[in-house]
C-alpha cells in the first residue's frame, strides 16, 4: 500500500447534494464494465435514486482539492427487507432481528487505489451508524478475487449468496459487526 494522499471525507444524508459527484466517480471506477447493461451509468443512476430514498441513506465521499476520488453509500435494512429475502440460505436471525446497514456501493478512482482511501471511506461510513451489523454483496470474481479478499481482511465473513436481478452475477453476501 502506498502513502494515502491528502483527502477530505464528507458525509451526506441527502442524495441531491452529492448525486453528480457519485455518478462521476462511478463512471471512472466502473469504466471497464460500462458496456454491460447492469453497470451502465444510467442503471447506476436508477439504483442510486432508489437507494437515496430508502431509510437511513448515507454517503461518504473522499475529496482531494475539491475533486471527488471515492465514495461509499448505504442504508438501513430491516427484517423482511428484499435485501435479506433474495439471499440463500436465509440469513441467521442474529443478523436480521435488529436493523443492519447495507453497504450498497463503494468505489475509488484507479489513481487512488491501494492508498487506504477505500478503507477510510468505509470506516467513516460505518462510524455514522447505530446498527450492530454491516452487510455487503460482492462479485467473487471481481478483481480476480482480490475485492472479496480485501473485504475478508476488513473483517467481513461470507453468509450466503444473492442474485439481485437476472442481469447480475451471483454475488457473495458478507457481513461484519460494527464496533
Amino acid at each position: 500500500m502506498t502513502t494515502a494522499p491528502a483527502i477530505e471525507l464528507r458525509t451526506f444524508n441527502a442524495l441531491d447534494d452529492v448525486r453528480g459527484d457519485l455518478l462521476d466517480v462511478y463512471a471512472e471506477v466502473r469504466a471497464p464494465l460500462l458496456h454491460l447493461p447492469n453497470y451502465a451509468v444510467t442503471a447506476f443512476g436508477e439504483h442510486l435514486d432508489r437507494h437515496g430514498t430508502e431509510p437511513g441513506f448515507v454517503a461518504v465521499l473522499a475529496y482531494t482539492n475539491g475533486y471527488p476520488v471515492g465514495y461509499a453509500y448505504g442504508n438501513t435494512i430491516e427484517h423482511g427487507d428484499r435485501y435479506w429475502q433474495r439471499m440463500s440460505p436465509a440469513p441467521a436471525e442474529k443478523y436480521t432481528e435488529r436493523p443492519a446497514v447495507a453497504l450498497k456501493e463503494i468505489g475509488v478512482r484507479p489513481a487512488w487505489r491501494k492508498t487506504g482511501t477505500a478503507r477510510r471511506i468505509h470506516d467513516a461510513l460505518i462510524a455514522t451508524r447505530d446498527e450492530p451489523y454491516v452487510s455487503l454483496m460482492v462479485n467473487p470474481a471481481a478483481g480476480d478475487g482480490k475485492v472479496h479478499a480485501l473485504y475478508k481482511s476488513w473483517g467481513y465473513e461470507n453468509i450466503g449468496q444473492s442474485q439481485p436481478s437476472p442481469a447480475t452475477p451471483v454475488l457473495t453476501v458478507m457481513i461484519r459487526a460494527i464496533y
